[in-house]
């Protein structure tokens, strides 16, 4: 499955800033790509702003392909996307997705080749010329008034979505969840535990006279709809016997002082 990842290019169309190359390297060695194609950069790679912010990542950054259009970046890929802030308009609105949408479908499609995320020049993005040389468009929410993100933090999401989506994958082959089903005590072990901390609170005079009861009723309401695993069941026992213990110590205190 990691070869999927591998088939998972960055395409950056013309990028301005070197600073961006650097953090671009380091967030796709984050989340596991290392396939960076830059189409006629207006920066290098070698300078040194790029240079400081790939840390941990200068491998990618290394091996950048430097090619001259978008064609060249996407001539062996069988799926690509193209990444734009602006969704309105009939051209852009009819194939656009949000990144959590699109990335699992980019990641299909690497079963068949190569496939790529597009981004655009820091200025102004991609055109729609460019777009159109895409088989679609992803789209990261943003609030309105200010749509346009730095570019390496586009890339960063985009690539966080991407892996999220690679280790859903591996694990459902692998018959697993995404996240362990967690596991809730048993209602006996958890009745246990209600009573032991029932007497410890009743014991540092937390829970007294009439409302007593309907305060430990309020607990245990708030404590069962946590659904607790049996690791915080016995973390509440061990509150109770502190509190056994506190409250043990003050009457030994308090006896003392009245036998003097």
């Amino acid at each position: 499955m990691m070869e999927l990842l591998s088939r998972c290019r960055v395409v950056l169309v013309r990028p301005h800033y070197a600073g961006n190359l650097g953090a671009t390297a380091r967030v796709m060695r984050n989340f596991g790509l290392s396939d960076l194609v830059l189409v006629s950069p207006h920066a290098s790679t070698g300078d040194l702003d790029a240079r400081r912010m790939a840390t941990h990542g200068l491998a990618v950054l290394d091996t950048a392909r430097v090619v001259p259009d978008i064609g060249a970046a996407l001539a062996d890929c069988v799926f690509s996307l193209a990444t734009s802030s602006l969704t309105a308009g009939v051209f852009r609105s009819g194939t656009i997705g949000t990144v959590a949408e699109k990335m699992p479908e980019l990641l299909k499609a690497s079963e068949a080749g190569p496939v790529a995320i597009v981004f655009g020049p820091e200025p102004h993005g991609l055109s729609n010329e460019e777009i159109a040389r895409c088989h679609g468009m992803v789209n990261i929410p943003s609030d309105p008034t200010s749509g346009s993100l730095n570019l390496a933090q586009a890339v960063a999401i985009c690539c966080y979505e991407l892996r999220k989506a690679w280790s859903k994958s591996v694990n459902d082959a692998r018959g697993q969840p995404e996240f362990a089903e967690r596991a809730v005590a048993p209602f006996a072990d958890q009745d246990r535990m209600f009573t032991h901390l029932q007497e410890a609170l009743t014991a540092v005079g937390y829970l007294f006279g009439e409302k007593g009861d309907s305060l430990m009723h309020a607990l245990r309401q708030l404590v069962g709809r946590a659904q607790p695993t049996p690791q915080e069941v016995k973390i509440l026992h061990g509150l109770a016997r502190q509190l056994l213990w506190t409250a043990g110590q003050m009457k030994k205190e308090n006896d003392k002082q009245e036998s003097e």
